[in-house]
């Protein structure tokens, strides 16, 4: 994707078109130093269950682990709650929530995530990301403002420049399977 339309939702539609277009299996986006770097024993590092065509973290969650960092998922309810994110052990089996979202069983411990790998529909190098629309993980990345935040994406999901909204919070690094970008 070369232009950001003005419109959130034609440049939703026009993000996941190019990552759905992406081959099948898609790109696997690897740890890189960057992100290694900023892993440390007993952290929590906040991720997701990939929905559909979404960017899969599970490399970078392995590498977490291997760095002694404990994982925690994304928990929703519905529209209007605030997202949790919840302890996940590897192997627990999920639970699938509203959105079709695989997310840990309501009664697993709630964790205050160190850092927060992010799926996303589209960024700009301005590291501005558009999500799903429903303000979820902005509202998360307010209730935990010392947290890194991460976004996961394949290189196609990169627009020239994102509209953004007062209440949009920036990422602090975008990861994809090219690059590390950081402003």
């Amino acid at each position: 994707m070369n232009e950001a339309p003005l419109d959130k939702q034609a440049l939703r539609r026009a993000a996941r078109s190019a990552r759905q277009a992406l081959d099948s299996p898609p790109p696997v986006i690897t740890p890189r130093a960057e992100l290694a770097a900023l892993l440390v024993p007993g952290m929590t590092v906040a991720s997701y269950a990939p929905v559909g065509s979404e960017a899969d973290p599970q490399p970078l969650v392995d590498a977490a682990i291997a760095a002694g960092c404990r994982i925690a998922l994304p928990h929703v309810v519905d529209h209007e709650t605030p997202m949790r994110f919840l302890y996940w052990e590897p192997g627990t089996p999920l639970t699938t929530g509203p959105f079709n979202l695989r997310q840990p069983d309501a009664v697993a411990g709630v964790a205050s995530p160190d850092l927060i790998l992010t799926p996303l529909v589209a960024f700009d190098r301005t590291l501005a990301r558009l999500g799903q629309g429903a303000g979820h993980y902005d509202r998360a990345f307010a209730a935990h403002p010392a947290a890194r935040r991460i976004g996961v994406a394949f290189s196609v999901q990169e627009v020239e420049r994102l509209p953004t909204d007062p209440w949009d919070v920036p990422l602090h690094a975008i990861i994809t399977e090219q690059e590390w970008i950081t402003s």
